[in-house]
Order: C-alpha cells, then structure tokens, then sequence
C-alpha cells in the first residue's frame, strides 16, 4: 500500500484513471432502481484516492471541462434557440422562472445557516443535480481575488457540499414529480395522457423492438376480377378508404414480368401487387375482398432499408405528420421513430405531432423512396466513426476567447468565463449544425465521450484535491447541509409545479415533463413516463431541458457572484 501511495501521489494522472474506473462501476450499478450514477461515484472515489495527498494541476480540470460544457452546447443548441426564438416560449419562459426558483433557494439557505461562498455554490450544484455549475463557480472564485488559501478553502468546501445534497437532488426530485405531482395537482397522468393523444389523432401501438409483431409489412395479392382495386391507377387504388391509411403498391407482377409501380400504372385483374403499409391496415382493406394474398417470394425481394434522417428544412419545422404524408416525396414511406435533442427523448408518432429542426426521425422504405424524402427534409444521418475535430477545436477556441474577455464595471471584473464561452459557443455551432449539417459532425459516441467523460475528469480532479478536507467538512456541516440540501431541492419544485398549472395552464400530459426538463432530472422523467405509461410527457422535456441546463450550468457563476 505504501508503493501504491508513493505511485499515485508521483503519478497523478494514475489516480484520475483509478477514480474514473472505480467510479463508473460504482455508479453503474443499482439497487431497487436507485444508482449513485457516474458523477457521484466518481466524486466519492476521488475523495477516497485524495487522503492520499495527491497534487494534480488545475489545468487538467480546465480542459476537460472546456470540452464538455461544448458538448452540452452542442447537443441543446438546436432545441434551446427554437424554444426561445418561436413556438417553445411558454416552456422556455416557465424554465427560465423556474431556474431561478432553483437559484434563489440555495441561495436563501445559504444566507439563513451562514454558509461560504464554496458551501454555497456546492449546495446549488447538488441540490439541483447539476454538477457542471462547479466548473463555473470553481472560475467565478478564483477571480474574486482572495489569498491562495482562502480560495482553496472555499473550492474544497464545494464538493463535500455536493456530495452530501446530491443523493437526495436526485431521489426527491423523481418522487416529488412522478409520485406526488399528481396528487397535489389532482392529475391523472394516465387519462390525461390517453386524451392528448387522442387530440393528436393517436392510438396505441403494439410490438417493438423484440417483438415478433410487425408495425410495418410488405405482402404479396392478386388483383381480382371485378375487385374493388382492378381499373383503378395506382394513385387511386393506394387511396381507398378508409381515409387517412397510408398503402403503397411497390412493384407489380404482370404476365411473368415485375417492374417497379408507378402511380398512373393502371391495375387488371390477375395482376399480383406487393403492397407495404401498417400490418392492421392491410389486414382490414385488402384482405377484406379487394384482393387474394399470394406468396410471391420474388415480388417480394423488395430492397428496403431503415434510415436515420437529421431535419434541416426550415419549411418542416413546426408541420404536423398528417401535413408531412401528404407532402411530395413523402410516398412509400414510414417512421418508426423520432428522437429529439441531446438527450434522444422518444417522441411519441401520431398524426398532430410536430416536427422541428433538428429532430433524428427513423424511416423505414425502399431506398430509393427514403432517399428521396431525405432529400424533401434533411439528410441521412449514417452511422460514422469520424468526428470534426477541426471544428470542434476552434470552434471551442473561439468560444474560450470570447469568455476570456474581462470588462470591469465599477471596479467589478465581469466576463463569462471560458468555461461560459465554452458553453455559449456550443450553443451556436450546435444550432448552425441543425441548420447546415455539412460541416461539425460529432457523432452520438463522441458527443458522450466529451460530456460523460469530460465531466467526469473534472470532476475526479476536484475529488482529489478537496479529499483531505472533506472529512472534517462533512462533520461540520453534514446533517444541517442535509437538511438545507431537502429545502433547496423540494421547495423550487413544489411551487414550479403550481406555477405550470395555474400561470402557464400547461395540458396536464406534459406538465411534469416539463418541470423534468427545466431541472434537468432525467431520472423524473422516466418515472413520469412509467408511471403515465406513455411517452407523451417526454413532448414537454426537450425545450425546457435545453434551457435549464443551460441557466442552471451558468448559475454556479452567479450564486458566487450573489454572495462574494
């Protein structure tokens, strides 16, 4: 144990590597549904490993937090600049009201039991489950100007602070959103959910990914004599009622010959059409007489594919489905997914929902006919191994100069900080990659590398430095710090959930997944959603999460501007 000591303590970057193994593991297990989650179980172990008496360079922290607040950027950009900028206002007005509920009370808790400026900042940064603000403080205190000492003081205060209101920052605030947000507002999250649904002209849908049933089939029928279908163009046999059904002839059979279908091909009996659409739909219409279903393996050998498509198109944004099937190019297609923003909230497919700019919609379709629609609304999103690290580096260099810049009023320093401009930089080249997706490409993996990981780092680095005093913090102040960390975590959420119902009047189905996404409580959400057995409430998380992490990031800086 004394080489392993005399190792790490002249082998520092050893002991980051040790506290981010130990930390993932740790944080990737559960118990009954609970997890630490990396960032804590990294803390902790960095703690650990700090009694050793470790020296790490600050540096070290700074660039990897540089890269991950980019990374926070990047992926909320699309959704932050349309949730301020149109039809996401309200949400992004309410997240904005309710960051600052989430500011002002750790912020009154630590003015009531008289705790420092580290305290404090550690108390914000736990408390609402948002450990990137530290970055930001941990800046915001060393530009204050106080003795070396004093600000080391107060930066090894921050972490135990952390540390000790987390656990509760994250278990309250999915219980008091999933479990008692319904009863204090009287919801019924599950008729609610079942009523915007059907305002969105949607239904349930059955079978999924390792399922054996099929949304979506492809079959083989011979076109009848005096059949509803023989006479009719393609065009017109695809639009039979019922109304609203989207079929598409794919290739016809024809005297021994198969060719590709074209919309003013005129269908005759004997004719044998390979047909896609919703299983239930082809069920109903064409096995209700209008056609024989054959086996027709060669007919059938259709190629098909499943296609990610990234929307860019200023003129789908906001256009619901049911506008979208009808739109030029849009024939022989249909989407078996939406995913929206950083965090890949699923969104649910029903007719009323709307698209926006910078959505991953799945579609599935012949190529040619996903190829073309791609066209129509975006780009394909193919899986791709390579990052733009040109862009990635200077756009981050740019966004570091920008924050770097000090303006001093009325002998106060004021300036974002890199780690801000970091942050804000993000935000733009995120938002003009939703727009111009030829250039800034970081893929989903790297995106979570610089996020998970850059975190993480930084966070190590804090854990080892604040280790030796955590202790005597902890004694000092641990069950009151508990305590303020309750206050502070359930009181913004309380009065933010009535502010939602009776300010905002938001539809009782997305309430509380707005209230999720303004705290940035990933874990609410899901509960929210079990608990709904819906994914209508995720419709609510995405702008307000975009916000909310933003403001609730940049709060670290201004909880100690507040108090210093």
């Amino acid at each position: 144990m004394a080489w392993l000591a005399a190792t790490l303590r002249s082998y520092p970057e050893i002991a980051v590597f040790l506290s981010l193994g130990i930390g993932y593991w740790v944080g990737g297990k559960s118990f009954k549904g609970f997890s630490l989650g990396a960032v804590t179980a990294t803390l902790l172990a960095a703690i650990a490993v700090g009694q050793l008496g470790i020296t790490i360079s600050a540096n070290v922290k700074s660039v990897f937090f540089l890269m991950f607040l980019f990374a926070v950027g990047y992926g909320v950009g699309p959704q932050f600049v349309r949730g301020i900028a149109k039809d996401g206002l309200p949400q992004a007005l309410f997240s904005v009201i309710q960051c600052l509920l989430c500011l002002v009370a750790p912020w009154l808790a630590a003015k009531i039991a008289g705790y420092d400026i580290g305290s404090a900042a550690g108390l914000l940064a736990g408390s609402q489950t948002i450990s990137a603000s530290m970055g930001l403080a941990t800046d915001a205190i060393n530009r204050i100007g106080l003795p070396p000492d004093q600000a080391k003081a107060l930066l090894d205060a921050m972490p135990t602070a952390y540390a000790v209101t987390y656990i509760y920052g994250t278990i309250g605030s999915a219980l008091i959103l999933a479990m008692l947000g319904p009863r204090l507002l009287n919801i019924d999250l599950v008729a609610a959910c079942k009523d915007y649904e059907a305002k969105l002209g949607g239904s349930a849908e059955g079978g999924g990914d390792g399922s054996g049933w099929h949304q979506f089939s492809l079959r083989a029928y011979r076109v009848r004599e005096g059949g509803r279908a023989a006479g009719l163009t393609v065009a017109q046999a695809e639009a039979l009622e019922p109304a609203g059904a989207r079929l598409f002839i794919e290739r016809i059979r024809r005297g021994g010959q198969i060719h590709d279908a074209k919309i003013d091909d005129v269908l005759q009996p004997g004719d044998v059409v390979a047909v896609a659409g919703k299983r239930e739909q082809l069920v109903e219409i064409l096995g209700g007489g209008a056609a024989i279903e054959v086996d027709d393996a060669e007919l059938l050998s259709v190629p098909v594919e499943g296609v990610d498509i990234y929307i860019t198109n200023k003129d789908v944004e906001g256009k619901t489905l049911a506008e979208l099937a009808h739109m030029p190019g849009a024939r022989g297609v249909f989407i078996r997914r939406i995913k929206r923003g950083v965090t890949e909230t699923p969104i649910p497919i029903l007719p009323n929902t709307t698209l926006h700019r910078g959505d991953t919609v799945t579609v599935v379709g012949r190529t040619q006919d996903t190829t073309a629609v791609a066209k129509k609304v975006g780009v394909i999103d193919r899986p791709s191994d390579v990052a733009d690290m040109a862009f990635t580096g200077l756009a981050i260099t740019l966004g570091a100069l920008v924050g770097a810049i000090v303006i001093r009023a009325g002998g106060i320093p004021i300036t974002l900080s890199t780690a801000g401009g970091a942050l804000i930089a993000g935000i733009v080249f995120g938002w003009l990659r939703a727009i111009h997706p030829t250039f800034g490409r970081i893929p989903s993996p790297t995106l979570w590398f610089m996020n998970s990981v850059g975190l993480n780092v930084f966070i190590a680095v804090v854990g080892i430095t604040a280790g030796p005093g955590f202790v005597a913090g902890l004694q000092k102040l641990g069950v009151s710090l508990f305590l303020w960390g309750i206050f502070a975590s359930s009181v913004p959420l309380i009065i933010g959930m009535y502010i939602a119902k009776y300010v905002f009047k938001f539809h009782p189905a997305i309430l509380l997944g707005i209230c999720a996404g303004a705290r940035t409580t990933t874990a609410a959400l899901g509960m929210i959603c079990d608990a709904a057995k819906s994914q209508v409430p995720g419709l609510g998380y995405t702008v307000t999460y975009a916000v909310g992490n933003t403001l609730l990031t940049i709060w670290g800086m201004v909880i100690v501007m507040m108090l210093s």
